[in-house]
């Protein structure tokens, strides 16, 4: 049995989860180039590590008085969110098809949004209060050109967009009754990372990268400090796009189950930046395809459509930075999924879940990600753990964009 953390060669200070001739050559050189940079203290890489834009999905960057936006990703914020009913699948009726149409037309998939805002409908004040309050501060974004996306960005709060972004009902090994949610900060994120990436590369200690994607901003400077203003505004924005969908989901729900409960919110997000301290070093920490997984902090490790997901405890690894995989990871990339693959395999490999089977979510085939079972183990073994199970949720139901 392999014994994490591994090293990379050609890397000091590269921690893997998984064995390097398991990860892609262009992976491998991305995560040298990172590590090559003047500014960075350490690296993570998780087992679910698979080529990215700049730096590879999976992967936890620690800089120095620098920031790198490529390590974030450009769905700033992307992440979980699950609660557990007191459903028991014997609840359920065995045909989840009208459920699953009831979801997809409560809550806008793709690239559409509500065609009023939905948080302002919410029964509870405090949660409508504090989302318009956030979307009151747009006017703040530091990022050239964005004030005319204030009307989608509030119209898209509260939505699911495509991709691998999901929604799931669940059955946990007690065959409780989970519902599940996977998203970020839609359109508005992508827009400000891309403006502030573009901002990055034309910084003069940038020109002489090996790849351009990996610009960095430097503590102290203008252009530092409006990115992250910038991002972390997207990033609470998408744990309320979470929030405020996962309200629109149990409503769904309590209409068809009257008698439904639920139980506190799992939620975590798994693109994002946080300031934080390492051998004595203050560090910003950039987690991209990660999750923080503290000792005692509850995560989600989802899979496929067909594989189910996982919630954990973390174990508070430090050689991991305090951070485990965020999902399976791609073994391929969509073209080639939807080059490998046909319609009959998808209705195959989603053979007893409620869900798309035609060729506009091929590229999200269960076949196309890696084995989640080798990933989880790969966490929950040897000598530096990073997460504990704490129960693996079967997929029943899944809406995708």
């Amino acid at each position: 049995m392999t014994t994490y953390p591994l090293g990379l060669p050609g890397a000091e200070n590269v921690a893997l989860w998984a064995r390097p001739e398991d990860i892609e050559p262009a992976a491998q050189q991305q995560l040298r180039n990172v590590a090559a940079l003047p500014w960075t203290h350490r690296v993570a890489v998780m087992p679910d590590v698979h080529f990215g834009k700049g730096a590879t999905v999976g992967s936890v960057i620690a800089l120095r008085e620098a920031v790198a936006p490529a390590a974030v990703g450009v769905d700033i914020g992307c992440g979980m969110t699950a609660v557990r009913t007191t459903l028991s699948q014997n609840d359920l009726p065995d045909d989840l098809k009208a459920l699953r149409q009831r979801i997809e037309a409560a809550i806008p998939v793709g690239f559409n949004g509500h065609r009023d805002p939905a948080y302002a409908a919410l029964p509870d004040r405090r949660p409508r209060e504090a989302a318009q309050a956030h979307l009151d501060r747009f006017a703040e974004l530091r990022a050239p050109k964005i004030a005319e996306r204030a009307g989608k960005a509030t119209l898209q709060c509260g939505t699911l967009g495509g991709g691998n972004h999901f929604i799931e009902v669940t059955a946990d090994d007690a065959d409780r009754i989970w519902l599940m949610l996977h998203s970020g900060s839609r359109n508005i994120g992508n827009e400000l990372a891309l403006r502030h990436i573009e901002t990055a590369r034309t910084l003069e200690h940038n020109l002489g990268l090996p790849d351009r994607d990996l610009a960095v901003f430097l503590a102290g400077t203008r252009e530092m400090a409006d990115y992250l203003h910038d991002l972390y505004w997207a990033q609470e924005y998408a744990r309320l796009n979470r929030a405020v969908m996962m309200r629109l989901l149990q409503d769904v729900v309590r209409a068809v189950f009257p008698q439904v409960g639920y139980d506190e919110t799992v939620s975590c997000h798994h693109n994002y930046v946080s300031e934080e301290t390492y051998e004595g070093v203050d560090v910003i920490v950039t987690r991209k395809g990660a999750i923080r997984a503290g000792r005692g902090e509850l995560g989600l490790i989802p899979g496929s459509m067909g594989t189910g997901s996982y919630v954990v405890r973390g174990l508070g690894s430090v050689a991991a930075m305090n951070s485990a995989s965020h999902g399976a990871g791609r073994r391929m990339s969509r073209n080639k999924a939807r080059k490998t693959f046909t319609v009959a395999d998808l209705v195959a490999q989603t053979q007893g879940v409620e869900c798309r089977k035609d060729a506009g979510v091929l590229d999200e085939i269960p076949g196309s990600y890696k084995d989640l079972a080798e990933v989880i183990a790969a966490q929950t073994t040897g000598p530096e753990p990073l997460v504990e199970v704490v129960t693996r949720l079967r997929t029943l139901l899944c809406v995708k964009g």
